[in-house]
């Protein structure tokens, strides 16, 4: 199903609820704000396949373009809202997106792109534009809210980065069926897993430029249900929304975990759970200690799922499975696993490497980058593709985690990159040499640090450190930044010049058993 089905069963029904300001969209508005947009990009030419960008915070309106485009044909891509200027920039410009919706609250970073990406037919701002922004809501009143003659399925085509640090955009073949047909698909999964229904009240803590939030809101919404939408997350909001809105599903991810658990008991406690029947947690290994004290605190009602934006498979373990298990990350409901050495042999039970999941045909590729697609893939089955993770299965075929193949940081359940930080980091002109690392954080899971080798008689004191985070701020997103710099003679390199991470790493890990919790 879709909204435009949904506004005939329950017109005024909330599809979504802003939590702090209690702002409301129906499904009735849902219906006919979305039909608006669609006929605004029919009437620019956009057709089935074409993409449009949206570079937004949690904002109602955040719905009105996901489903204009998913009723459209279109690919829609979200726009990680805290990227700089150049990083939005080349996601818009590298998806090829011709439409772009963004808000008067991004302006300090939205003003810069239009001179950035000259082939965006039309910007769209809420609030208060800029030119060549329009206004959002004028532009909308333009057009009828009637359905198009023929509303093709579209997608998300979001970008997940690579170990370089490069975005790389998940395309995947458009449905040929209607998103009336295809609609009911969406939620799937959900309503699978997780008894998704018409009944659900899904709370929504985290961006909605993530592929889970995206996903799980549309999923929500497909099946008739009312998202909860936290502009950011706050321990107490949320808790005060479960109570306020009596949320009967959720998501998270295991930073919110540690930051709910540290509130005092009698704040805690001061809030009425008993709606809340699923908690969905994934994007970031969770401490065991963590996940065992929110059992504890809400009961046998957290669910865990491992996946990526590729959906190229997907594990899951239900707390009852998790607690005879303790660390796995469940067993495949989508696609085989395989555990495969550097040379694809596969390896038996118990041998960590790396994760594979088969599926019937490829699952995805990546937009532009056919190099990249085929190093995903399997040597020998191009049907069996991996995230770069490393772990390995035990008799009955549960999963653990034990380390990631590229060093790839995960902070509060945002993927961040090193390369890209050392690439910046190495043009300062006292910096020799520099490499990126998580390392341990009690509730973010890993921070950034970076590991520098200075120049031939620099003196490291006299706030170097903060000179070179500061430096690092001037040119990439502020949350990828190192939280901290350490001096060394000299970094662990090869004689062919490739940087022995695992060393540095281990200094500052201490060989525990895992390197991603």
């Amino acid at each position: 199903m879709y909204p435009g089905h949904w506004s005939k069963i329950f017109p005024e029904k909330p599809a979504v609820i802003h939590s702090q300001t209690g702002e409301q969209l129906s499904y009735r508005e849902l219906d006919q704000r979305s039909n608006q947009l669609a006929q605004l990009m029919w009437s620019l030419g956009l057709r089935k396949g074409d993409h449009i960008s949206i570079f937004l915070e949690n904002d109602i309106r955040y719905f009105e373009v996901i489903w204009a485009a998913l009723r459209s044909g279109l690919y829609l891509t979200t726009v990680n809202r805290y990227l700089s200027d150049e990083e939005a920039a080349y996601i818009i410009n590298n998806s090829e997106s011709q439409l772009v919706v963004s808000s008067d609250y991004l302006a300090d970073v939205a003003r810069k792109l239009p001179a950035q990406c000259p082939s965006v037919k039309k910007w769209l701002m809420t609030g208060m534009p800029e030119a060549p922004f329009e206004n959002y809501e004028d532009s909308l009143n333009y057009f009828p809210a009637t359905m198009l003659d023929e509303e093709p399925a579209g997608a998300f085509m979001l970008y997940s980065s690579g170990t370089t640090g490069k975005p790389k955009g998940i395309l995947k073949p458009l449905s040929s069926n209607l998103i009336s047909d295809s609609a009911s698909q969406v939620g799937a999964l959900q309503r699978g897993l997780w008894g998704f229904d018409e009944s659900t009240v899904y709370l929504s803590p985290a961006p909605l430029y993530h592929s889970a939030p995206a996903g799980f809101t549309t999923a929500t919404q497909a099946l008739g249900g009312t998202v909860i939408m936290m502009p950011g997350f706050n321990d107490v909001g949320a808790l005060e929304a479960i109570d306020q809105y009596k949320v009967t599903h959720s998501q998270w991810v295991p930073t919110m975990f540690s930051r709910l658990l540290k509130l005092p008991e009698s704040v805690r406690t001061r809030f009425d759970l008993s709606s809340h029947k699923i908690a969905i947690h994934a994007a970031a290994p969770c401490p065991r200690q963590i996940k065992q004290q929110m059992l504890d605190w809400w009961g046998s009602i957290i669910y865990e799922y491992y996946a990526g934006s590729e959906v190229n498979g997907l594990t899951h373990v239900s707390p009852e499975a998790w607690l005879t298990r303790p660390g796995t990350v469940g067993n495949a409901v989508l696609g085989i696993i395989h555990i495969c050495d550097e040379d694809g042999v596969e390896l038996a039970v118990g041998e960590p490497g790396l994760v594979y999941f088969e599926l019937p045909t490829v699952a995805f590729e990546y937009l532009k980058d056919d190099a990249k697609t085929k190093e995903a893939q399997h040597p020998q089955h191009s049907n069996w593709s991996a995230l770069g993770d490393v772990g390995y299965i035990d008799k009955d075929g549960y999963l653990f985690l034990t380390d990631r193949a590229s060093f790839m940081i995960i902070s509060g359940g945002v993927n961040i990159y090193p390369q890209e930080i050392e690439d910046v980091l190495i043009m300062h002109p006292k910096v020799a040499d520099v490499a990126v690392i998580g390392v341990p954080n009690e509730e973010m899971g890993e921070e950034v640090k970076a590991v520098v080798q200075l120049e031939a008689g620099i003196d490291p004191e006299n706030g170097l450190s903060q000179e070179l985070m500061n430096y690092a701020r001037e040119s990439i997103a502020h949350y990828k930044c190192p939280k901290s710099v350490d001096f060394t003679e000299a970094l662990p390199r090869l004689p062919t010049g490739k940087l022995y991470k695992r060393l540095l790493k281990d200094r500052y890990w201490g060989r525990k058993e895992t390197k991603i919790v």
